[in-house]
């Protein structure tokens, strides 16, 4: 596909920008609820977290790849995308400014037109892991089922969903038939969530919960809280706070021409303001653990990587201090690729919260307001009689101090509230006897 710019799209500001998003009519019975969900599903290759979705006309469902920092949703429109309510974004259209779109044009591939490669359409920036492409941004149906109380609820439909089209070879770093990823980003007006917020009036906010299984599901709330894990249980009720930090964003695109882009990131970012093991504090760097202007340094939540990933000097210190608060007959034994850090575990016992292993809190705004991350998130069995500390090494010179992956959030509630811009951690559900798949949305 070869694209040739027309003219550059117009790009705004956030303030409110998704109270814009509006769709002719909300479904068919003008159902409006407070709450929907997505089920999801640890992929044991890819590690990913998948969900499926249904979307077109006729709906199709679609597996999909979890991307808490996305954008928005896209997918795949080379292999087969048929839908009879497909529609591209036309350049400097309502649509191509809400996804904020980079360049805008015909697109010429054997002298058709398909969901995907149309004329006078707007396109934007598509990522997945370790790639990026451009994309057509498009609308179509997309339905997604709500909740009543602790079971499901009806079927909600939107009918004018904006995603952004993309072509195949953009899968190629995700899972087994992923078709594409959602995009749960902050500041984002085309977001998953906040379009969904915006299509039936509830806040704009939702919660994750990662089941450590991969054949159970874990689930995703999209909505107004409660959060029901179990029939009795909202896990809701308990979660520790900290602010969201928002933070610039500056993009430089050179296909198909020279773009610089200054705008808030999607990603989300905490203050982690210290470490502690065992309730002691770790000597860390202190100028790493504060976001700059550039994006460096501070902390990141990412459902995108598997393993919470430590800059060299702090994995250094949490390691080494990991070790020397493990019981002295817990030997270590040599490293286990991706982690460097591995003991024998024969004689290491268990409780109903995993592992007996040092507890880890990562400390917020102040001293009395952490999260704790208990022997269930920190450590891993990777053979017969070997476990590893769950954290890997920064690999990159570059990037956030502290990267949270999706191990440590499993079993755990992750609320992120972006009306009151801040998240919430519940600490681990086995505290209270329940887990991510003890839900009764299946």
């Amino acid at each position: 596909m070869k694209l040739f710019p027309m003219s550059s799209s117009r790009f705004y500001l956030f303030h409110f920008c998704f109270l814009l998003i509006t769709s002719t009519s909300l479904s068919k019975s003008n159902f409006q609820p407070k709450t929907l969900f997505l089920l999801v599903k640890k992929d044991p290759s890819s590690l990913q977290y998948i969900t499926k979705i249904h979307q077109r006309t006729p709906l199709v469902p679609l597996k999909l790849a979890i991307h808490i920092g996305g954008e928005s949703l896209w997918v795949d429109c080379e292999n087969g995308y048929k839908s009879s309510t497909y529609n591209p974004a036309r350049c400097n259209s309502r649509q191509c400014s809400l996804a904020r779109s980079t360049s805008c044009g015909n697109c010429y591939g054997n002298n058709t037109t398909r969901p995907g490669c149309n004329n006078n359409a707007c396109y934007n920036v598509v990522t997945s892991p370790n790639s990026y492409t451009d994309g057509e941004i498009a609308d179509d149906v997309l339905s997604i089922q709500s909740i009543n109380g602790s079971i499901p609820g009806p079927i909600a439909t939107v009918p004018n969903f904006i995603f952004s089209c993309a072509a195949s070879n953009l899968t190629q770093n995700l899972g087994k038939n992923v078709k594409g990823m959602v995009g749960f980003g902050q500041q984002s007006p085309v977001s998953f969530a906040t379009q969904l917020a915006s299509n039936f009036k509830f806040s704009r906010q939702f919660a994750i919960c990662l089941s450590s299984s991969t054949k159970r599901n874990g689930v995703i709330f999209i909505g107004h809280s409660p959060y029901f894990i179990s029939l009795a249980y909202d896990a809701s009720r308990d979660l520790i706070y900290t602010p969201i930090i928002t933070q610039p964003r500056y993009f430089t695109i050179t296909y198909p021409h020279y773009v610089r882009i200054n705008r808030a990131s999607p990603e989300y970012y905490i203050q982690v303001s210290s470490v502690r093991i065992n309730g002691k504090n770790l000597r860390l760097n202190k100028t790493l653990l504060t976001l700059d202007e550039n994006e460096e340094g501070g902390t990141r939540i990412s459902t995108a990587i598997p393993y919470t990933e430590l800059e060299a000097s702090i994995y250094d210190v949490v390691s080494k201090s990991f070790v020397s608060e493990m019981p002295k007959e817990v030997k270590k034994v040599p490293a286990v690729q991706p982690f460097k850090t591995c003991f024998n575990s024969t004689y290491i016992g268990m409780s109903r919260l995993g592992y007996n292993a040092p507890e880890i809190n990562l400390v917020f705004q102040k001293a009395n307001v952490y999260w704790t991350i208990i022997g269930a998130n920190s450590l891993i069995k990777v053979s017969n009689d070997v476990i590893c500390l769950a954290f890997v090494e920064r690999k990159k010179v570059s990037g956030q101090a502290i990267v949270i992956g999706g191990y440590q959030m499993q079993d755990n509630l992750v609320e992120f509230d972006l009306a009151r811009s801040r998240i919430g951690f519940s600490n681990s559900l086995f505290f209270h006897q329940t887990m991510c798949s003890n839900h009764n949305y299946a």
